[in-house]
């Protein structure tokens, strides 16, 4: 077995690690076809050949050609290390900064297998979601973080580490960018060839950010959308009793489990694939697991009966569970679904992301990789009775939202009946979570915001735990109703969270909160790690999902209507001002959550390690990353950011945001339009 130090030395050359080839104990990625030319393979071998020197030319380029022609991709098997990948506490890195220490706990916490979907393809989550395209690159990468000083930039292009470059010791210690083509260009098919070739890469969001912490980052917003759902689809928060069906229990989806039973709910969730299934079994997430669609119509019927919360994971095709949901209905005149939405990886469709339910789980793999063509028009005709059976059920009273994840986008390009009649360019027969749920929450300046206790000692999490809620109590004595209602959502979850066991890998936390929330708890605990209360620094964090985080006309910005939801200057600035006020790395995407050309996103890192400078960079650079958002929300006339940027320039006499004057009189257009 390997150590930290050795992980750290760069790539292993003299002698050559072994080629052990593929773990069995784990799950793999499904193969990709790029369908790459003749030459467009040499071109990928030649570009994975530059990291070594020429002397191991001839040993390497047989087996990459064999993976390339095998996996779709060349992973560079043979440099994963042995060394268990985990969140080690940030003392055991070795490293010049601690700066530098945080990124490389954060990298390895991405690669942990009881955190990450496909560890040794490294993909963290959303079937496709990397954190690097080789492991030449993950070593490459631990190198220099282990050798970086505070006056040096590590420089990350689509996984590929640049290098090293001299600056400041107030600018980041990493700057990254994924996936960062040309527009024109920047289309599936062009995607899958430029990964292949090495050169691009889909980072998802806190994939390729090294920001991911396990489902739990998900579970708080799928509890709180849940709930809210309840509230304005049901007309209640109390959802004992109320059946929400969905799909998907890998990455992101992995949450909706423990969020649907932390809601109240009786939560039923479709997987396709046994190892994730299996996973979130084991580690407390679904509480029961079936394979038969008679008993699991049963549970459904005891549990609401009872008003007894449940997670229920079906091991089989949501399509067969919706029609089967269908059935009953038609037969008993029984609605047993009160809430439905979908989380399977439709930025992904035709790789591994949409499983169809004409074939099986095993069949789908095999054609996908054999047949591209007809596994697509499979894959289209199996979303088209997907959505036939939501549509059934929609009409009899459930209420189906769109998460988010490119369902609705993906149906109506498969010919599904998913139109909204006049809608918009981002509307659909169905709302988007955001446009309905979460839109109005973001545009208050909540949002997923996150920490990680660098020691990797539980008691410091309990204690962050503990001065997130005294921070948060404290600020809701003074706040209006409307967002009252909010901290009240909050204090109730961080209470709670020890309780739901939602670690999975590094000792991390999340919670909504706003500005004030967000700045207020990171000087908290920024004070305490400077007098030991808690042991050691604590990266601070959100998910790109966020205000200000993400242009994504189909999810983050899709209750944006003035026109501007399909541009992305504000992600973009966000990167950018996090940049020069003080984020210890940032990252921005192409593609996340919706998909590759779908979405612009960006996110941040920031180490808390108890210094004055510490806090200073910290409220600096919160409050613009709240307030890019809530400004731009603003000024595309959203009524509750209005109010939220007014208010917030009252409390910070330096922040002057220009204000929509909306129109009052239609008849002003119409006239105008006239004449």
């Amino acid at each position: 077995m390997s150590s930290l130090k050795d992980v750290c030395s760069g790539l292993l050359l003299d002698p050559l690690p072994p080629n052990r080839g593929r773990d069995p104990s784990v799950p793999h990625a499904p193969v990709r076809s790029p369908n790459l030319t003749a030459e467009e393979e040499r071109l990928a071998l030649r570009n994975a050949l530059r990291y070594f020197s020429p002397s191991h030319h001839a040993t390497l380029a047989p087996e990459f050609a064999q993976e390339l022609r095998q996996y779709g991709h060349i992973y560079m098997y043979r440099f994963c290390p042995t060394l268990p990948m985990r969140a080690y506490p940030i003392d055991q890195y070795p490293c010049r900064t601690r700066q530098a220490a945080s990124i490389m706990l954060m990298i390895m916490n991405n690669l942990d297998p009881a955190v990450a979907q496909f560890p040794q393809e490294l993909v963290t989550y959303g079937g496709n979601g990397q954190v690097f395209s080789n492991w030449a690159q993950f070593r490459l990468v631990m190198h220099y973080l282990s050798e970086m000083s505070e006056e040096q930039t590590l420089v990350m292009y689509s996984g590929h580490p640049m290098g090293l470059f001299p600056s400041l010791p107030s600018s980041p210690r990493a700057i990254i960018t994924n996936g960062m083509v040309i527009p024109n260009y920047s289309s599936r098919t062009q995607y899958e060839k430029m990964f292949a070739l090495g050169v691009s890469m889909y980072g998802q969001m806190t994939a390729g950010s090294y920001c991911y912490i396990g489902p739990q980052g998900i579970v708080h917003g799928t509890m709180l959308t849940v709930l809210n759902a309840g509230r304005r689809y049901l007309g209640s928060g109390d959802l004992a009793g109320r059946v929400f069906v969905t799909s998907g229990l890998g990455g992101m989806s992995g949450a909706q489990a423990k969020a649907a039973v932390i809601a109240g709910c009786i939560g039923v969730i479709a997987e396709v694939d046994e190892a994730p299934l299996r996973k979130r079994h084991e580690q407390g997430w679904v509480m029961e697991v079936t394979s038969n669609i008679e008993h699991c119509i049963a549970r459904i019927r005891e549990a609401k009966s009872s008003k007894t919360p449940l997670s229920l994971g079906y091991h089989g095709n949501i399509v067969d569970l919706w029609e089967r949901l269908l059935l009953e209905y038609e037969r008993t005149g029984e609605l047993l679904v009160d809430l439905g939405s979908d989380q399977t990886s439709l930025h992904n469709p035709f790789n591994g992301g949409y499983y169809p339910v004409q074939l099986s789980f095993r069949q789908a793999n095999q054609v996908m990789a054999t047949d591209p063509h007809h596994f697509k028009s499979v894959v289209q005709e199996s979303l088209k009775r997907h959505v036939r059976a939501i549509n059934k059920l929609s009409d009899a009273g459930m209420f189906f939202w769109d998460y988010g994840n490119a369902f609705l986008l993906e149906a109506q390009r498969a010919g599904a009946e998913v139109e909204k009649v006049g809608g918009g360019a981002t509307e659909f027969r169905y709302p988007s979570y955001v446009q309905h749920i979460m839109g109005d929450i973001f545009s208050l300046g909540f949002g997923p915001f996150r920490w990680v206790c660098t020691s990797s000692d539980p008691k410091d999490l309990a204690e962050t735990d503990n001065i997130a809620t005294s921070v948060l109590q404290e600020i809701s004595a003074h706040v209006t109703d409307h967002i009252r209602q909010q901290y009240d959502d909050n204090i109730r979850w961080i209470r709670e969270a020890g309780k739901h066991k939602m670690v999975v890998g590094s000792q991390a936390r999340i919670l909504y909160s706003d500005q004030k929330g967000r700045v207020s708890i990171a000087l908290a605990i920024n004070r305490a790690v400077a007098n030991g209360r808690v042991s050691a620094p604590v990266v601070i964090s959100r998910d790109h999902h966020d205000v200000s985080g993400t242009d994504s006309p189909f999810r983050e910005t899709s209750n944006v209507y003035d026109g501007s939801a399909f541009c992305a200057d504000m992600a973009v600035h966000n990167f950018v001002g996090d940049a020069f006020r003080g984020a210890t790395w940032v990252a921005l995407h192409n593609g996340g959550g919706v998909g590759w050309g779908e979405v612009i996103n960006g996110g941040f890192g920031l180490l808390l390690d108890g210094s004055d400078e510490a806090a200073e960079r910290a409220s600096l650079m919160l409050k613009w990353d709240v307030s890019n958002g809530v400004a731009r929300r603003c000024w595309s006339g959203n009524s509750n950011a209005y109010e939220t940027i007014q208010r917030t320039m009252e409390e910070n006499r330096q922040l002057r945001v220009t204000m929509p004057f909306p129109v009052q009189d239609e008849g002003v257009l119409d006239r105008a339009l006239q004449g």
